[in-house]
Formats: structure tokens, C-alpha cells, sequence
């Protein structure tokens, strides 16, 4: 018979047990293995590092709009993989908000640079664009990002399909702007 999927309380349990050593050598095995423990780590460590670690996820995020060779593939499901990644290990809200803002941002220029795209990618944008402002609405961080929220909505003044539309409804119910 199958064993059921591991529970928290089964694995402190099994972390009792364990040596001090037998810690250190999983959590460094983790470490080599899985990369967002290692910046999950890094950024424990060293609160500062959390910028260094968000430039990575943020290089990734650029990387399928706008690689260094050839044309961006924009493979939402990979970028929205970095920000998903980035939330587990991300400390402060505000670099959470700001790669958010970045993915969007990224999106709105990839779309002015080659053209409409379809629908699930605006959609996509929406989404994300949606619940940046949500997080910057509950963490009060109105005043660091405003400013690129708003250029977000500029710059997609000439693109159609009611994205520009949808957007503008965001931000003014988000900032409170009729």
C-alpha cells in the first residue's frame, strides 16, 4: 500500500531524530539541489541579499520577454514560475510588488514591441496587474510605486482589445482615482 503524502507534523517527528550534523547535511543537500531553498537561505542570512536574489527571478522574467540573443519566446508559465518562486523565499513585500510590477511592465513593452498578442496573455497581465496594486494597497506602499502603476497604464495607451481599458479601471479603483 501507498504511503499517504508526508505530513508536517510526521516530518517534525522524524526531525527530532535527528543529529545536529544529520540537520546540517539535509538542509545543505536541499541547498545544492533546489535553488530557491538556497536564496531562501541567502536572503535569511543576509537580509540585504534579497535584492541580489530578486535581480535573479527578475533576469528571468526579462529573459522570456526580451533574452539577450534572438526574440522572446514570452512563455508566461515560466516567467509567473519566478514569481511564484520569488514569493516563497521574498522577505518584504515590497520586492514582491516590484517583480510583480516588472512582469507586467515587461509584458506592456513586449506588446509594444511586436504587436498584439491574444487573449489569455492580456488576461494575464490583468491578473498579475490586479493583485500588484492589491498588495501595494495592503502594505501601503503607494508612494514607491504609483508612479511605474501609473506608467504601466501610459504605455498601453495605444494597445487595443480593452487591455488599456481594463487596466485604467485597475489603477483608478486601486488608487482611488475617479
Amino acid at each position: 500500500m501507498a504511503e499517504k503524502n508526508l505530513s508536517l507534523t510526521v516530518l517534525k517527528k522524524y526531525l527530532k531524530t535527528c543529529s545536529k550534523e544529520e540537520l546540517i547535511d539535509d538542509i545543505s543537500e536541499l541547498c545544492q539541489k533546489f535553488k530557491p531553498v538556497k536564496d531562501f537561505y541567502q536572503i535569511r542570512l543576509s537580509p540585504q541579499a534579497e535584492l541580489l536574489v530578486s535581480n535573479k527571478y527578475r533576469k528571468t522574467i526579462e529573459n522570456e520577454f526580451f533574452p539577450a540573443r534572438g526574440l522572446g519566446k514570452a512563455r508566461l508559465a515560466i516567467a509567473k514560475k519566478a514569481i511564484s518562486e520569488f514569493k516563497k523565499v521574498s522577505q518584504t513585500p515590497d520586492s514582491l510588488v516590484d517583480i510583480m510590477l516588472f512582469y507586467v511592465e515587461q509584458g506592456v513593452k513586449f506588446t509594444n514591441e511586436y504587436g498584439d498578442i491574444d487573449e489569455p496573455f492580456y488576461i494575464s497581465m490583468e491578473t498579475m496587474y490586479e493583485k500588484t496594486i492589491e498588495l501595494i494597497n495592503q502594505y501601503k506602499l503607494h508612494n514607491i510605486f504609483q508612479a511605474r502603476c501609473l506608467k504601466v497604464v501610459k504605455d498601453t495607451s495605444d494597445i487595443g482589445w480593452g487591455f488599456h481599458d481594463t487596466l485604467q479601471d485597475i489603477y483608478s479603483g486601486g488608487f482611488g482615482i475617479d
